[in-house]
């Protein structure tokens, strides 16, 4: 199971919106046929994995990363794939929470005489798909809200300067979790105050994942801007760069996009006639976004953490001071008491080049 683990880490990049699953059959102690499901649309990992094991799948036990599924999609249903190649056994690391799933897929292959056990190593399976499973237990997509900060806790001078306050090895991990994610979310605020690109730049990626993610199978994350005063304009880099760009307003405008550019409408969230975020995170949801890492000002990081949508924190802290003038982390209703203030877990800590990478994850 650890190695089909590992297999479905290879299609990360490039799955979305579909889980990442890995899968490996054994024989007679041997592994005889492994694979991965590589991108939304192609052959699920079952398959490939029977395609390299071919007739010796016969008897053979097939560990696999999630449920097989037992529906008609864009690919025949995988549990019909390993009952038609005579596999014996099956051991799924958990079920899938797909409710055209949810353990259909399992029956299926006891009602054809497989013998099917589930429940191994299922938190490491889980890690590999917490936007996937989020998406399909609430609805929601998982937020991964990114900000980078001096040790003094700021994000920029009072003149609004900031790059770079974090360092090229950041940056460059940055690339990394941006080429992972379904969607990268900031503000019409950043557009206009940086005109940045948000996408992702191949030649920034680390060496290792390069060697798994070729330039030509590159996805770029659609990029979403919430937008309610319309203040996006087709000259800015963002709505011209290749991929999808979501604008989420309050109200429709009509104008000369040149790339693939669409509006969302939402109502505002009655306090400062702001997009309603939960609902957009709810439209999201319906349009199979998984996960969405958000690259924004103070403002609308305190907004994503009070309204409760941030599921992890990850914070670039550079070895820097800035001072009492400069820009924070968030902006966040006054509190009253200490007890108001939000709290965090640590879920991990490393050295970034010269900086240091914070994974929290907040106790709402």
């Amino acid at each position: 199971m650890r190695r089909a683990i590992e297999l479905a880490a290879f299609g990360r990049f490039t799955t979305s919106p579909n889980p990442n699953v890995g899968c490996v059959i054994v024989k007679n102690g041997k592994i005889i046929g492994e694979g991965y499901h590589h991108h939304a649309g192609g052959p699920h990992a079952e398959v490939n994995a029977l395609n390299m094991a071919g007739d010796n799948a016969k008897g053979a036990t097939a560990y696999v990363t999630l449920e097989p599924c037992s529906h008609f999609g864009k690919t025949p249903p995988c549990a019909d794939a390993l009952i038609n190649a005579g596999v014996k056994r099956v051991v799924a690391a958990m079920q899938d929470p797909n409710p055209q799933v949810a353990g259909r897929g399992l029956h299926k292959l006891l009602s054809a005489g497989v013998d099917v056990s589930h429940g191994v190593l299922m938190q490491e399976a889980e890690k590999l798909n917490v936007g996937f499973f989020k998406r399909m237990r609430t609805g929601f997509p998982y937020i991964q809200l990114k900000l980078g900060a001096s040790l003094d806790g700021k994000t920029a001078l009072a003149t609004g300067e900031s790059q770079w306050i974090t360092s090229r090895a950041s940056r460059q991990d940055v690339q990394n979790y941006r080429a992972q994610a379904s969607a990268i979310l900031t503000t019409s605020e950043t557009v206009l105050a940086d005109n940045p690109s948000m996408n992702v730049r191949w030649d920034e990626l680390s060496d290792n994942i390069k060697t798994i993610y070729p330039k030509e199978t590159l996805r770029q994350p659609i990029r979403i801007i919430t937008d309610s005063q319309n203040r996006v304009t087709p000259e800015y880099k963002i709505t011209q760069l290749a991929g999808e760009c979501w604008l989420a307003r309050t109200r429709s405008e009509n104008s000369d996009w040149q790339g693939d550019v669409s509006e969302i409408l939402l109502p505002t969230n009655g306090k400062n006639s702001g997009v309603d975020l939960v609902l957009l995170m709810m439209q999201l949801g319906k349009r199979n976004i998984n996960t969405v890492w958000a690259e924004c000002g103070a403002h609308f990081a305190g907004a994503l953490l009070e309204a409760g949508l941030v599921d992890e924190l990850i914070l670039y802290i550079a070895p820097k001071i800035l001072g009492d003038d400069a820009r924070g982390l968030f902006t966040l209703t006054p509190l009253s008491a200490l007890s108001q203030a939000p709290e965090f877990t640590i879920a991990s800590l490393e050295q970034i080049g010269p900086d240091i990478k914070v994974c929290l994850k907040p106790r709402y």
